[in-house]
């Protein structure tokens, strides 16, 4: 990773009040017991995959440095924590100076992870490290969800190309950090605006069913489209008779239409007429997109059929059903005093559920078969083995408050494909499963 921002910096408001109100409590009773300053180190990590999943993919880091470098309370805020009564005014005034200083290492952007894997490892006092918190998990549990559901789309599109048009699906917001993820996890374009604005994300979109039954016939649409957009534009062919449609579509555009659009019907079946229909046409070079609620089984049952490109939108915007990764950022060591030097000491909660977490300040390898297949993802504390040197998997990211590696959206999406393609082969199945390498702890 390399700390060059290439891409576009939009400005981000602060982050201080995306937190849960117990964050600041929690300040203002270490404050006063004088524990506040003790070096911490809290871990993001997730105790199990979602169900069925075999892998999970880690998306959101670039959005969390952002999120770390704006987290401050500006007087506004703190008029209205005062205002509320939320906490007294040693804590208040503790915040209005606040900005984060310490250390941040993770696993890098489209990276995967399994269960027990440290993500992202926060360091510095306990009282500036718990209020990341929330603003934290709320990134990295969004968006490693909507990448996860789009590496498992990406895999099973098989190399065609995919396309994220959720943002009617989801909240505005939302639907900008989801094409960003869907990015990093395999798809090459988007429809939001403001994804590609924001992120350099390729756009694209042509028209809808809206624009046909505007004019007075299909042709009248076609011809409007194409004389405004060129004959490589996308038509959507099934707002009436898609037989007609087809037939309409090549007469007006020529052979060299660039794409039909189908998004109704049993695609399967239409798909192949249409791709007939277009040779024997001579529009051999039309490419066909297929949309209409489309999740990763519906993409992988399509695999026999003529499509060159799937456009995906509720399915990939929800996690595909998982639109949480369960992630938890908890308090895995802490110094005996707030002394500088003061050595750390593991903590975990116990819990006769399944909700216990191991102590200590963690490393992660990833150990490889002799076909340089991963195997097992190892957890421990103190030295890495011998064994595992230059396979840890945790990388710098911010030290001293300062981010260290920022670094263009592509980078974390030509991560992923190298990560995906070092798993067995079994983590492109869809079918239920457990996750694809096992966890150990040294």
């Amino acid at each position: 990773m390399n700390s060059a921002d290439l891409g576009r910096r939009v400005g981000v408001p602060s982050t201080a009040l995306f937190t849960d109100q117990y964050e600041l409590t929690m300040v203002q009773a270490a404050l006063k017991a004088g524990t506040a300053g003790r070096r911490s180190v809290f871990e993001a990590f997730t105790r199990r995959l979602p169900e069925g999943r075999r892998y999970g993919v880690v998306a959101g880091t670039g959005r969390v440095l952002d999120a770390v470098e704006n987290f401050h309370f500006d007087d506004e805020m703190i008029g209205f924590l005062r205002q509320q009564e939320i906490v007294d005014e040693p804590t208040l005034q503790w915040l209005a100076d606040y900005r984060f200083s310490g250390d941040i290492w993770g696993y890098p952007e489209g990276e995967v992870y399994f269960p027990g894997s440290p993500v992202l490892r926060v360091e510095g006092s306990f009282a500036e490290c718990v209020l990341l918190e929330t603003v934290i998990l709320s990134i990295l549990n969004h968006d490693s969800a909507i990448a996860a559901a789009a590496s498992r789309m990406s895999a099973a599109a098989g190399g065609r190309r995919l396309i994220e048009m959720g943002a009617r699906r989801t909240h505005e917001l939302s639907a900008v950090a989801s094409a960003r993820a869907a990015y990093v996890g395999g798809f090459d374009a988007t429809s939001d605006l403001a994804a590609g604005f924001r992120y350099g994300i390729p756009t694209v979109g042509t028209s809808a069913h809206a624009f046909t039954l505007l004019h007075d016939t299909e042709r009248d649409a076609f011809r409007a489209q194409v004389d405004s957009l060129g004959r490589g534009t996308t038509l959507l062919v099934d707002t009436y008779d898609v037989t007609e449609a087809v037939r309409a579509a090549v007469e007006i555009a020529g052979p060299g239409l660039g794409a039909v659009r189908i998004d109704s019907g049993d695609l399967l079946l239409v798909a192949h007429r249409v791709r007939q229909q277009l040779d024997e046409l001579g529009a051999t070079g039309t490419k066909i997109v297929v949309t209409s609620d489309l999740d990763e089984y519906a993409i992988a049952s399509l695999a026999a059929a003529p499509v060159d490109a799937y456009g995906v939108g509720t399915q990939l915007v929800t996690g595909s059903g998982h639109p949480t990764c369960s992630m938890v950022y908890k308090l895995v060591a802490r110094a005996g005093s707030a002394e500088p030097d003061a050595p750390l000491v593991p903590v975990a909660k116990k819990s006769l559920g399944a909700k216990s977490s191991k102590g200590g300040r963690k490393w992660a390898a990833r150990r490889a078969d002799e076909h340089g297949v991963a195997e097992a993802e190892v957890i421990g504390t103190g030295a890495v083995p011998r064994e595992l040197a230059g396979r840890e998997l945790l990388v710098e990211l911010v030290r001293g408050g300062e981010v260290v590696a920022r670094e263009p959206l592509e980078a974390a999406r030509e991560r992923h494909v190298a990560a995906r393609a070092g798993l067995p082969m079994s983590a492109m199945q869809l079918s239920r499963g457990e996750p694809v390498i096992v966890t150990e702890y040294a």
